[in-house]
C-alpha cells in the first residue's frame, strides 16, 4: 500500500477556529489520516499522512472548499504514516512572531521567487540569504552561505534582526523556510521595518527540492521536518553532510530528543553516541531519574551508575 505526506498552509478568514477544528478533526479521522493541523482566525497550516487514496480524497476536499480556493499542497511519498496520531488544534495565530501589531501576508509580504529565480538571485554578491528557521533546523541543512540567526524560536527572529540591522541594511534580502508560511509573515515584517528589497522562496524548501530546474542545488544537508521522518533530502544533484554529532563533532544527520523529558532538546547524535550517553544530551540529563532511555530499555541501576562514572571521568572524551 502506497502512502504520502501532504504539507500545506493557507491564509484565509476562519470565523470560529475552535468549531472548525472540532469538525475538521472528525473529517480527518474519517479519512484515516494522521497528522498535525493548526487552525486560527487567519487561516490553516497542516501536515497529514495517509494512503495515497485517502490523502487524495482530503486534498480534493480542501481544494473544493470555499474557504481555501487556490490552496496548494507539497506532496512527499512515504513508506507509511509520518505521525502517530491526528491532531487539529485552534491557535491564536498560525506562526508566532509575538508582534503587537501583527502582519497580514495578504496585505504585506515579500516578493515571491520561484525556485529557479531564487537559485539565481542568492548567488549575487549583494544579496543576503537569511534562514527564517530555528537553529536546530539550520544545523542539519541549509542553503550554502545562508546566515544562521541564533534563535531557538521563530518569535525571537525580529529581535535578532534589530540587533543585526547594520549588517542587513542596504542589501537585497532573500529569506526561506520549510514550506513558506513563516516567510510570508517574516518578509512582510521586514518590509514594514524599512527593508524594501525583500524576496522569499515561494513554497519553501519543500518546493525547491522538487523543482525540475533548481533540483535542490546550492542546498547542503537535509531538510528538517516536523513529523516522524525528522529529516528529508533536498539536493537532487549532490548530497553534502553539514550536521555535526553533538558529542564528538563527526558528520551526522540523525536527530534524537534528549532522554530527559524536562530537557527534551533535539540533538544530532549517532546511535553509538546515543547509547554511550544513555540518550542524555549532558551528564545532568543522563543522570535524570526520568531518563526515558534508561526506563524504556529497563537498564539496571548498577549499569547506569557505571556508565555515568565513565562519562564523568571523561572515558568518552575525544
Amino acid at each position: 500500500m502506497e502512502y504520502q505526506v501532504l504539507l500545506y498552509y493557507y491564509y484565509t478568514d476562519i470565523e470560529d477556529p475552535e468549531e472548525f477544528s472540532r469538525e475538521h478533526l472528525g473529517l480527518c479521522k474519517g479519512m484515516n489520516l494522521k497528522g498535525r493541523i493548526l487552525v486560527a482566525g487567519e487561516g490553516i497550516n497542516g501536515t497529514v499522512s495517509g494512503t495515497v487514496e485517502d490523502t487524495e480524497k482530503y486534498r480534493e476536499y480542501m481544494e473544493n472548499h470555499p474557504l481555501f480556493e487556490g490552496i496548494t499542497f507539497k506532496i512527499d511519498p512515504a513508506e507509511g504514516h509520518a505521525f502517530k496520531k491526528m491532531h487539529v488544534r485552534p491557535r491564536p495565530e498560525l506562526v508566532n512572531l509575538s508582534l503587537e501589531d501583527d502582519i497580514d501576508p495578504r496585505e504585506l509580504t515579500g516578493e515571491y521567487l520561484e525556485p529557479a529565480e531564487f537559485l539565481r538571485q542568492m548567488q549575487d554578491h549583494d544579496t543576503i540569504v537569511l534562514d527564517a528557521r530555528n537553529t536546530y533546523e539550520y544545523d542539519v541543512g541549509h542553503f550554502r552561505g545562508a546566515i544562521r540567526p541564533d534563535v531557538e524560536t521563530f518569535r525571537d527572529l525580529p529581535e535578532w534582526v534589530e540587533e543585526n540591522r547594520e549588517m542587513l541594511e542596504g542589501k537585497r534580502i532573500l529569506t526561506y523556510c520549510t514550506g513558506g508560511i513563516r516567510c510570508e509573515k517574516f518578509s512582510g515584517w521586514l518590509k514594514r521595518e524599512g527593508f524594501d528589497d525583500v524576496g522569499q522562496l515561494h513554497g519553501g524548501i519543500a518546493t525547491y527540492g522538487k523543482d525540475p530546474v533548481a533540483k535542490g542545488q546550492n542546498w547542503d544537508g537535509m531538510m528538517y521536518v516536523f513529523d516522524e521522518r525528522l529529516t528529508v533530502p533536498v539536493n537532487q544533484v549532490e548530497h553534502t553532510v553539514v550536521g555535526k554529532d553533538h558529542f564528538d563533532g563527526t558528520p551526522c544527520e540523525r536527530y534524537i530528543n534528549c532522554a530527559d523529558p524536562d530537557c527534551n532538546a533535539q540533538i544530532l547524535a549517532s546511535k553509538e553516541n546515543e547509547d554511550r550517553h544513555l540518550g542524555g544530551c549532558s551528564i545532568e540529563c543522563t543522570k535524570s531519574p526520568k531518563n526515558r532511555y534508561v526506563i524504556d530499555n529497563k537498564l539496571s541501576s548498577e549499569f547506569v551508575q557505571e556508565r555515568i562514572q565513565e562519562l564523568e571521568e571523561g572515558y568518552y572524551a575525544r
